[in-house]
C-alpha cells in the first residue's frame, strides 16, 4: 500500500476520485504523483496546531513556500518506518525547523523545498501502481538521489545492501 496508509495520519490527500491517508510528507507527494490528478493535501506544520493545505493543480504545487524536513538518515528509515515517517513533516521556514528540532529533541536533518521534492516523488513513486513494480535497488536509489541533488548524511546510503 505504500505510499498510502490504512491508518489515520497527519497527511490527508483528497482528489475528485476519493480520499486517502499518507504516511508522511514524502508519501503524500507520492500519492499525488500516483493519482496524477488535482489533489489537496491537508496537514499541519510540524504535526502541531497550524493546519495547512497543499494544492496540486495540473501537476504543479500551488503553495511553493513550504519545506519538508528529513531528520532520519535514509540508512535508518526502515529500522522504524513508522517513527521515520512520522517525522518527515512540512514547515514554512528553517527557523520553524530549528525551533521544532530543539523543542522535540529530534536532530535537524535535511531540508528540501516542497516543489523540488514533488518532482522527485514523481520519479520515486511513478511506477508503484505497476503490478511488476519492485523496490529500487540501492544503486538505483543512489542514482535517483544524485539526480535530484539529495546530498549529505541524510541521503547517503553507504554500503546498504538489497532494495530501498
Amino acid at each position: 500500500m505504500h505510499p498510502f496508509s490504512l491508518a489515520p495520519t497527519n497527511f490527508y490527500v483528497q482528489s475528485p476520485k476519493g480520499q486517502w491517508w499518507a504516511n508522511c510528507a514524502w508519501c503524500s507527494l507520492g500519492v499525488a504523483a500516483l493519482l496524477n490528478e488535482d489533489v489537496k493535501i491537508t496537514t499541519t506544520i510540524g504535526a502541531e496546531t497550524k493546519q495547512i493545505e497543499i494544492n496540486i493543480v495540473n501537476g504543479e504545487i500551488q503553495e511553493k513556500n513550504y519545506f519538508i524536513h528529513f531528520p532520519i538518515p535514509m540508512t535508518n528509515v526502515w529500522d522504524n518506518v513508522v517513527y521515520s515517517c512520522s517525522n518527515m513533516l512540512v514547515f514554512e521556514n528553517e527557523e520553524q525547523i530549528n525551533n521544532w528540532s530543539v523543542r522535540h529533541n529530534i536532530p535537524k536533518g535535511d531540508i528540501q523545498p516542497i516543489e523540488k521534492f514533488f518532482e522527485f516523488s514523481k520519479k520515486w513513486y511513478g511506477n508503484h501502481l505497476n503490478p511488476e513494480w519492485t523496490k529500487w535497488t540501492i544503486d538505483e536509489a543512489k542514482h535517483i538521489f544524485r539526480a535530484y541533488e539529495l546530498k549529505g548524511n541524510i541521503w547517503n546510503l553507504g554500503d546498504l545492501k538489497g532494495r530501498f
